[in-house]
């Protein structure tokens, strides 16, 4: 007999697998023949892009660069303080357990530690350290039960669960180009340095789109002729679209932005500015959080009813937050206190999360890097700080069995020296928890109903409860019902029963008259 059954189609996505490693990639650094011989480095930062990114079968694959700036002491009786630009290539592959081809990929890559060696006056090696965070995602069309339309006296056994339903996902190329423009009087010598942050970062859907705004925020450090350091901040807007057919405002949007590409060039002497023009890759997803009722098992106390079951595992009550971590510290620096701050290399460390029932607490450090003007040859030191920090995140929903991923960006910061030589630091912390639990389903499918005309079932059974029986579970074996077990033995309680109680387990007639 062919059963007629009603389903509701959800699109379930769940986390496969998280990874995380830590690689140094290596390489050496020629100094151009137009730049002086290289006597030692002064500081180095890079920026990653990340070219391109495959998920296959057991792995993830990156192919990127390293965009690398060193300020070097220069051995040169004019010129002191120099710069190095270069890009260090990269491929790395990482194995990740059942991660398969098709699959999607997010991550965060970011630079743990920079080293240079100078080997020679024309040559440095450099080693960088990153550490690489995967999430491998799979997104499965599921057919949930809901309903049977066509079976006397099919007896269901209803659930009512909360899913996460994926309702698109995308990805768009944007672009920032600006001009940045430089003091009037300052002629350009070369660029010393450039870093580049994500701030201001936005979302809202409109007309099945989501617009995507966010501002790179750009700090250059310059040398001019005149052999100043001085260093100009800009906000570059970038914005992209991404088509999603039956988006809303009330899903859950989770945005990645990825460097592709960096280009800082100098215009001319004229001019005085620097133009800058970066390539982003933005992928987003979005899910809708909806409550579902599905049958999770059935019987027909008249037939014998055949059916498949299989589980899903999937994410559901998920949740993406934002909390600012506000850091202010009075600290004592004595080679800083009478100099000028350039810039402040800013690397936040989480070391240690423990989480409560409603409440996450993070343990770190703020590493800071100064650059400062200094009374040696070179006109320029740096000098390493810590600051340790705790940061609490209160939220209801936080407890043992959520999966949490955290990402820490600073977004504002300022250092200033006060006239009694301390430095006031002010720094803020944006971190983006991301939460969801992981959830079994189970889908029936491929039903089939055998006729069934055996009546030699005696009419009234006796049954002791065991340790673990539920009603449903007795109904459904000796084929009765729930209510007919209720009903005979007046239980008061609805279906709660206890080990050792006494059962009549009556049997089932269709169309019983009272």
């Amino acid at each position: 007999m062919e059963v007629d059954v009603t389903k509701q189609n959800i699109t379930v996505n769940k986390l496969v697998n998280t990874k995380k490693e830590t690689v140094t990639i290596e390489g050496d650094m020629i100094v151009p023949d137009v730049k002086p011989d290289i006597l030692n480095t002064i500081d180095t930062v890079g920026n990653i892009c990340i070219y391109k990114k495959e998920v296959l079968d057991g792995k993830v694959r990156f192919d990127g660069s390293i965009n690398l700036n060193v300020i070097y002491l220069a051995d040169s009786e004019t010129d002191t303080t120099r710069g190095l630009a270069t890009a260090l290539d990269f491929t790395q592959i990482i194995d990740v357990d059942n991660c398969r081809s098709g699959m999607e990929l997010r991550n965060n890559i970011s630079i743990k530690d920079i080293e240079c060696k100078v080997l020679n006056g024309r040559k440095i090696n450099t080693r960088v350290v990153l550490e690489i965070e995967v999430y491998i995602y799979s997104n499965e069309e599921i057919n949930i039960l809901k309903q049977i339309n066509n079976v006397e006296d099919i007896q269901t056994l209803n659930s009512k669960m909360q899913i996460n339903n994926l309702v698109g996902t995308g990805c768009c190329r944007a672009s920032a180009k600006d001009t940045i423009s430089l003091g009037e009087e300052d002629c350009l010598a070369e660029v010393l340095k450039t870093e580049l942050k994500l701030i201001n970062s936005e979302m809202k859907v409109s007309y099945n789109k989501v617009l995507l705004k966010a501002d790179a925020c750009v700090k250059l450090m310059y040398l001019t002729e005149s052999g100043e350091i001085k260093v100009v901040v800009s906000n570059i807007p970038v914005m992209g679209f991404i088509d999603m057919q039956n988006v809303s405002e009330n899903n859950i949007l989770n945005c990645q932005y990825e460097i592709k590409n960096i280009l800082v060039k100098p215009n001319s002497a004229e001019q005085h500015s620097i133009y800058i023009e970066i390539e982003f890759e933005i992928c987003c997803d979005a899910t809708d959080s909806m409550e579902v009722e599905s049958i999770q098992d059935m019987y027909c106390p008249n037939s014998n009813l055949e059916f498949k079951q299989k589980e899903v595992n999937t994410m559901t009550n998920k949740q993406i937050n934002k909390n600012i971590c506000n850091i202010r510290e009075r600290i004592s620096i004595p080679e800083i206190s009478s100099n000028r701050i350039y810039d402040v290399e800013i690397m936040p460390n989480i070391n240690n999360v423990n989480i409560l029932n409603g409440r996450m607490v993070y343990e770190g450090e703020l590493k800071l890097n100064f650059i400062f003007s200094s009374n040696t040859n070179t006109g320029i030191d740096t000098k390493r700080y810590s600051i340790p920090f705790t940061h609490n995140i209160d939220n209801e929903n936080i407890n043992q069995n959520k999966v949490i991923n955290t990402k820490v960006n600073c977004v504002n910061d300022e250092f200033v020296i006060t006239s009694d030589g301390m430095i006031d630091c002010k720094v803020d912390l944006e971190f983006e928890t991301q939460m969801h639990e992981d959830r079994s389903i189970n889908i029936i499918d491929e039903i089939q109903m055998i006729e069934e005309n055996d009546n030699t079932n005696p009419s009234m059974i006796v049954y002791i409860v065991k340790q673990g029986d539920t009603i449903w579970e007795i109904a459904k074996k000796y084929k009765t019902t729930m209510q007919e077990i209720i009903n005979i033995n007046n239980l008061d309680n609805g279906d709660e029963i206890f080990v050792g109680e006494k059962l009549f387990i009556p049997r089932y007639y269709s169309n019983r008259i009272a």
